[in-house]
């Protein structure tokens, strides 16, 4: 095994030199769907985009005072963790957060200290909860970004600009005088999977992981402070098998990881990239991690498959695009990178 093990490793660093940038460029305006594809869709390459949602009103308006007026009252699904590691690995278990539903203003209180609580709070439900959830802000934003969803449709590239016809769109509220973006939801090409709102205290950390979806990450207010390693660095990336836990805060006010019966181990990354043990994970010498910084009115382009580990500044407020990859030969070779990288011991 040790030569497919070199191969490995030459491989990785092979993509470095061959394509993949030292840092992540940026684009001064939206692109061309069809550019868009070729130069960073298909070769799999993020990028962050200036000027891509100006015209969205969330960049102006969603302050803590607009917010509780519009969501205040709003029940929501708030991850609470001891330390800011959600859906991360703590010794021998795969934690993930109590759930708590809160009001929206109640957030806020904690994220403008008018509250003391413990534990770290952050608005993370990813499972579209702009849309499910908070629904009274869907008129600052768009449903979906047009450019991206033309560009991941073959139909649209190739009529440059043709519509499809794609149903009853959601409705926003309809009490705002803005432009409806929604009106875009009938000319659409492929729509995301879901769309995503980001709100939390600096201490809140998303591990590093990896998505099966083409990620349009955009911050309305604050940074996000990304760590990106491509796909071909799975080779240097350890993975072990978790037993699942949930946080939960107790009486007094202490926190423990409770054991989730009957469900199946977790597959996840152990190492913190901030501060990699690496005498306990010598291969991770190899990969070569990106750091970008993603400021308010810019949108990162972070492509399928690709690991990341993020940090914000407090109260840093984004919302992102999920749409789904295409599982074609590229997901077929990522699947046999993975394969490999497991019974050769790379990882």
């Amino acid at each position: 095994m040790e030569p497919v093990k070199q191969h490995l490793t030459e491989f990785s660093l092979e993509a470095h030199d061959l394509y993949l940038n030292h840092s992540v460029p940026y684009l001064e305006e939206p692109p061309d769907p069809l550019q868009f594809y070729r130069n960073w869709i298909g070769p799999n390459k993020p990028c962050i985009i200036r000027k891509a949602f100006s015209h969205w009103p969330a960049l102006s308006r969603w302050t803590p005072d607009y917010l509780r007026e519009k969501v205040g009252s709003k029940i929501i699904s708030v991850a609470v963790t001891p330390n800011g590691y959600a859906d991360a690995v703590s010794g021998d278990r795969f934690v993930m957060p109590e759930e708590r539903q809160m009001s929206f203003s109640s957030v806020l209180d904690i994220i403008e200290g008018k509250v003391e609580k413990c534990g770290v709070f952050y608005i993370q439900k990813q499972c579209s909860n702009l849309l499910e959830e908070l629904p009274e802000l869907t008129q600052d934003v768009e449903p979906h970004v047009p450019w991206m969803s033309s560009a991941l449709d073959p139909q649209e590239v190739n009529l440059q600009g043709s519509c499809l016809c794609l149903g009853p769109a959601p409705q926003p509220d309809s009490s705002q005088s803005s432009p409806c973006f929604w009106d875009s939801w009938f000319c659409a090409g492929k729509l995301p999977d879901a769309v995503n709102f980001w709100l939390g205290e600096a201490d809140a950390i998303t591990s590093l992981h990896k998505d099966h979806y083409e990620n349009l990450y955009c911050v309305i207010s604050g940074e996000k402070n990304f760590i990106l390693l491509p796909p071909t660095d799975r080779p240097f990336i350890p993975y072990g098998v978790y037993q699942p836990a949930v946080y939960h805060q107790g009486y007094d006010s202490d926190f423990e990881a409770v054991d989730q019966s009957n469900t199946e181990k977790v597959p996840w990354i152990p190492l913190d990239p901030l501060k990699p043990d690496l005498e306990q994970y010598p291969e991770y010498r190899h990969a070569r991690p990106v750091r970008c910084s993603v400021k308010a009115g810019e949108m990162l382009y972070l492509p399928s498959l690709w690991f990341h580990h993020v940090q914000q500044s407090h109260g840093c407020i984004a919302v992102n695009f999920w749409y789904d990859m295409e599982y074609d030969i590229k997901y077929n070779y990522f699947q046999l990178l993975e394969r490999l990288s497991e019974v050769t011991g790379a990882t």
